[in-house]
């Protein structure tokens, strides 16, 4: 993190890249490079060039009607520009009209309500990781920063606004903040709201409505995020006055909370390792008879979604309190992979995957400050050729399924009881 600000200068290796190939702004997610490739053969450079033309006049639309006098309106065109910014890279075309972008989104967040506010929370957060760590995103975000902090303090503020922006102000944070100083009030901000959840010095435990514990579960999530960046000096104060608390969460009635309080625990021991192998939690023995419950958790009056999910999740957290272990996860997309393979990573995964949802795999594939924060270097260039012969035809592929089909039911059979003839007896 706070990495040196420069004018981002890549504008010619990104148009080697993208995709261009749809004709709207809702399409389908871009996981691959195959459709503009098979657009260029079908149609040639003409029929990418109309393409590209008709999407950037959308586009240019969305961005004209986030000022129209209609909520509704104004709501559409922000999702448009929320799903364009998840499924493509628009470095280029944003570049020149962010500050516009800005304005627009400064301005919902400001007069706009409710659901209205929530899609311009999240517009700001795409914009920040479509900008990469640069002087444009620090532009884009100390205009906006301010904003995010007002609604989120504001006790009379949209509780759904609220939610939207501890999420977006987290994240813009990790992206665009440039002086750590910045990072630690707005991690102070976050603790002011999810510490009102701690257990109290006599005991009690403070009873919210789901809308409050859902805006101080956000806050605790984004406040894990920036923990993630955080220099060693500043992480020891910050294990001291949270740990011991921590767990006090663990006891809260909303599933959603729970699991991100056990998440964060392993996190806060991740790190307090990496400071320290010989490190040592005065109450290990407690929390790990805490953190066994919820990984066996049979309580009745629980849906069984919700036990199904925490059991998953506590198991985990438990090797890693206990053993400092994590289960690592293997993310393929196109002819790459990534593992993550600590509590760091998990977090910063799923922040960014939160904001592009089904379009993450591509982003890791194009985006160039996605791939730098989890260090896989600079976008490959893969050309038409060799997508084409890696794809499978369906033909190819249905032959594959029914021959592993076959194939496992010849293994089960082995092992299935054979029904014995009554005759015999």
């Amino acid at each position: 993190m706070p990495r040196s600000k420069k004018r981002n200068t890549r504008g010619c290796q990104q148009r080697a890249i993208q995709p261009f190939s749809d004709e709207d702004a809702s399409i389908e997610t871009l996981s691959s490079f195959s459709d503009s490739a098979s657009m260029t053969e079908e149609g040639g450079e003409g029929a990418e060039d109309g393409a590209l033309e008709d999407f950037q006049y959308k586009l240019k639309g969305f961005i004209d009607n986030t000022v129209d006098k209609s909520a509704k309106t104004r709501q559409g065109a922000l999702d448009g520009l929320k799903t364009a910014m998840a499924t493509k890279i628009l470095y280029e075309f944003i570049l020149e009209r962010r500050m516009t972008i800005t304005d627009s989104i400064e301005r919902c967040l400001k007069k706009g309500k409710g659901e209205e506010q929530r899609a311009a929370a999240s517009l700001a957060c795409l914009l920040c990781i479509q900008l990469g760590s640069g002087i444009e995103s620090e532009e884009v975000f100390k205009t906006l920063k301010p904003v995010f902090k007002n609604i989120l303090i504001d006790g009379s503020a949209n509780i759904q606004a609220r939610q939207a922006c501890a999420t977006s102000l987290g994240v813009c944070s990790l992206v665009a903040e440039d002086d750590i100083l910045d990072v630690y009030s707005t991690m102070e901000s976050f603790e002011g709201l999810f510490s009102r959840s701690y257990v109290r010095a006599d005991g009690t435990r403070p009873v919210f409505s789901p809308q409050v514990t859902l805006l101080h579960h956000h806050a605790l999530l984004a406040w894990a995020l920036l923990l993630t960046i955080c220099p060693h000096a500043h992480l020891h104060s910050l294990l001291r006055r949270h740990l011991p608390k921590m767990p006090g969460l663990l006891e809260c009635e909303d599933v959603n909370m729970r699991i991100a309080a056990g998440e964060t625990i392993a996190l806060l021991f991740e790190l307090a390792r990496d400071l320290d192998t010989g490190f040592e939690f005065e109450g290990l023995e407690p929390l790990c008879v805490k953190l066994n419950s919820l990984a066996t958790d049979c309580n009745k009056h629980r849906a069984k979604n919700d036990k199904r999910k925490q059991r998953s999740v506590f198991r985990e957290v438990l090797r890693a309190v206990e053993e400092g272990d994590f289960p690592m996860e293997r993310i393929r997309f196109g002819t790459e992979r990534m593992d993550i393979d600590s509590w760091v990573r998990k977090r910063m995964y799923e922040a960014f995957r939160e904001f592009v949802g089904s379009g993450m795999n591509y982003h890791l594939q194009a985006n160039e400050f996605i791939r730098d924060v989890f260090e896989l270097g600079p976008p490959m260039m893969v050309d038409s050729a060799t997508l084409k012969a890696m794809k499978i035809s369906r033909f190819e592929r249905h032959l594959y399924n029914a021959a592993a089909f076959k194939a496992r039911t010849k293994a089960r059979n082995k092992f299935r009881d054979k029904r014995v003839d009554i005759g015999e007896f």
